[in-house]
């Protein structure tokens, strides 16, 4: 017997689509590009600042989260098309290879900021990545 199970995400894994929810929802997309296996700074920031509730209560309201990860360890590889797709906006995006990375971008994929990890607090986090936002011209 096979089961088939959908589930609501929120992380979103097709960018098309997070792009087009953003549009609908006239909301931005905060795209993060993490290597959670190996990345120090991006466990660090995961932890400190998109765990923590002040920030997923924020990034409901302000923002569609995409996280592109970057998996060094086997266990945890990323199904193909995931990873083909990470690669293409890691090309696109975060051509440095810059870890943890984030930008803010408007639901047409232009940048509108970008940061990557500071050890604050996750209100002086949130507080940035909404300047970015309100400087767009």
């Amino acid at each position: 017997m096979v089961s088939i199970v959908t589930f609501a995400q929120e992380d979103h894994s097709n960018f098309e689509s997070t792009l087009a929810i953003a549009k609908s929802q006239n909301k931005n997309v905060l795209l993060i590009f993490s290597g959670s296996d190996w990345c120090a700074p991006c466990m660090k920031l995961e932890k400190n600042v998109f765990q923590t509730e002040i920030f997923k209560t924020e990034a409901a309201n302000n923002w569609i989260v995409f996280k592109a990860d970057f998996p060094k360890k086997k266990a945890n590889a990323l199904p193909k098309e995931i990873q083909e797709q990470n690669d293409k906006l890691a090309e696109k995006y975060n051509r440095d290879g810059n870890f943890p990375f984030v930008l803010v971008i408007d639901s047409n994929g232009k940048v509108l900021g970008r940061t990557g990890f500071k050890n604050t607090t996750a209100q002086d986090y949130i507080t940035e990545l909404k300047s970015f936002s309100h400087s767009r011209s």
